[in-house]
């Protein structure tokens, strides 16, 4: 029965999963930018469970950590000066995500053409302190959303369509500063703040 099941088809969930390990272990030096790039290729694209299994065959299994993140994403140091895991996401007649655990390039660009984009940064990491997030929605849609802790600037435009700038507002003392601009046409951006689940229920114990 184990030998079927390299034919199993992978989950999105699956190749998010592998794509968080390949950028901690980038993080940690265990991977160049081109040996990341080239695995990060192969996971998105990756068919089954048996295409994603070499792609981190010998990196050291991930570990529960020990160190939780502070409430509120107030660790802002810790954040800031990674290598970047991503700097762009292309979507055409289809979908791109950028979430979980990543680290945003000092200039992010994401292009969806007929069709949609994801870019989280509640539990990203941060090149720099001064980020730009460059959406084109062209009959389709982008959301980006942020933790409340976030200083955040939207200063892009719709034509025939929206981009909405209700998650603009300021941080933290210490928090990069994200500005998110481009433009819309036929299709809409969004930018909303929302805590992460975990912030959440940490709250509701606190009460």
């Amino acid at each position: 029965m184990t030998d079927d099941l390299p034919e199993v088809r992978a989950s999105d969930a699956e190749r998010e999963r592998i794509a968080e390990r390949l950028r901690d272990a980038l993080a940690e030096g265990r991977l160049d930018m081109a040996e990341f790039e080239e695995r990060l290729d192969a996971a998105y694209t990756a068919r089954t469970r048996g295409e994603l299994e070499p792609l981190v065959r010998d990196l050291p299994a991930p570990t529960a950590s020990t160190t939780p993140t502070p409430a509120g994403g107030r660790d802002w140091p810790s954040r800031i000066g990674a290598p970047a895991t991503s700097r762009g996401g292309f979507a055409f007649w289809g979908g791109f995500g950028r979430r979980g655990r990543w680290t945003v390039g000092r200039q992010f660009t994401g292009v969806a053409v007929m069709g949609g984009g994801e870019v989280d940064l509640r539990e990203a990491d941060f090149e720099d302190r001064e980020i730009v997030i460059r959406c084109f929605a062209l009959m389709g849609g982008i959301q980006v959303t942020v933790p409340p802790e976030l200083h955040v600037e939207v200063t892009g435009f719709g034509l025939m369509g929206g981009f909405d700038d209700r998650g603009a507002g300021e941080g933290t003392p210490g928090s990069p500063r994200v500005r998110v601009t481009g433009f819309a046409l036929m299709g809409g951006v969004g930018v909303e703040r929302k805590r992460r689940k975990g912030d959440k229920s940490r709250k509701s114990l606190e009460k």
